[in-house]
């Protein structure tokens, strides 16, 4: 009977908890502007951040997304900041990259819509990678081909190396279904590398990445933290930035911060605290905090 009242009081706190963002998000103004990608030339890395986990990627002569979400809604969690580009203003997707099915990651309206743009531009859809056993979720939405991957499995596709690599996280679209995969994705192709995280937590793994696959630019999650059983799951300022030292990387470009209010930091608070914790580290002129929508060059 006491743990049953525990487990009560537990249930109706984290009740309370998630009634506070729902109405916090309501009441917010969306914020944020709308650009159209630039292109790239000469063979350059181009790299978009759409908001949230989502990126519009250039690199070898192929267009890749990265988690692309477009939602204004995320059930009923206001989306806070716009997506920095619109879908329709994206050239034809090559590839598009999931990295596990939560909500936030997997969005199926938005991968049906890459999909049914990329045939309309191109008349050829792109081809979708994602973790194993998550090929049902994605296997209705009009791509070309599915491409499940494992840890440390690779797929090529026009040269373009993709790269599956673990993650301190979990898979699952609802609660009885923990079997899903779920990681991030090192890209290379010639000089340029490009490691997406994913969601995680800091763990060891980072630098058996970085000694493997050596990513130039690293993107890297730095919100949803508090409360503190949050880092279980989730990375903060001061984990993202000793996972960069850790993946000895080139430069970082945060993620996963002020697009959905996932947990209970103020807003502001990832990209206040990275600031801290890339000064102390030696390492703020490598840490590129991108506006949605801007297209960067490397």
């Amino acid at each position: 009977m006491f743990n049953d009242t525990l487990k009560s009081r537990a249930l109706r706190r984290r009740a309370g908890q998630f009634t506070q963002l729902i109405r916090h998000s309501a009441v917010t103004p969306r914020t944020g502007h709308v650009y159209k990608p630039k292109l790239v030339t000469n063979g350059e890395l181009g790299l978009t951040f759409i908001g949230h986990a989502s990126f519009f990627v250039q690199m070898g002569q192929q267009n890749v997304v990265i988690d692309p979400n477009f939602a204004r809604w995320l059930f009923v969690l206001k989306r806070l900041r716009k997506p920095g580009v619109r879908l329709q203003d994206l050239p034809p997707i090559d590839l598009v990259l999931v990295t596990h099915a939560h909500f936030d990651h997997l969005h199926r309206p938005s991968l049906r819509s890459i999909a049914q743009a990329a045939l309309r531009q191109s008349g050829k859809p792109p081809i979708i990678v994602v973790p194993h056993h998550v090929f049902d979720l994605v296997s209705d939405l009009g791509f070309e081909d599915v491409v499940e991957l494992d840890w440390w499995m690779s797929y090529r596709h026009a040269g373009l190396t993709v790269t599956h690599v673990p993650s301190r996280h979990w898979g699952a679209r609802i609660l009885k279904d923990s079997h899903r995969g779920y990681g991030g994705y090192v890209l290379r192709y010639g000089r340029h590398s490009l490691y997406h995280a994913g969601d995680t937590a800091y763990f060891a793994g980072f630098r058996e990445i970085g000694r493997r696959l050596a990513p130039e630019l690293a993107l890297l999650p730095i919100g949803a933290y508090n409360p503190p059983q949050f880092r279980n799951v989730h990375a903060d300022p001061s984990d993202a930035t000793r996972a960069f030292l850790d993946l000895n990387a080139r430069w970082m470009v945060p993620m996963h911060y002020g697009t959905f209010r996932l947990s209970h930091e103020p807003i502001d608070e990832p990209l206040q605290l990275l600031e801290q914790e890339a000064r102390a580290a030696g390492v703020k002129d490598r840490v590129l905090v991108l506006e949605e929508g801007v297209t960067r060059f490397f």
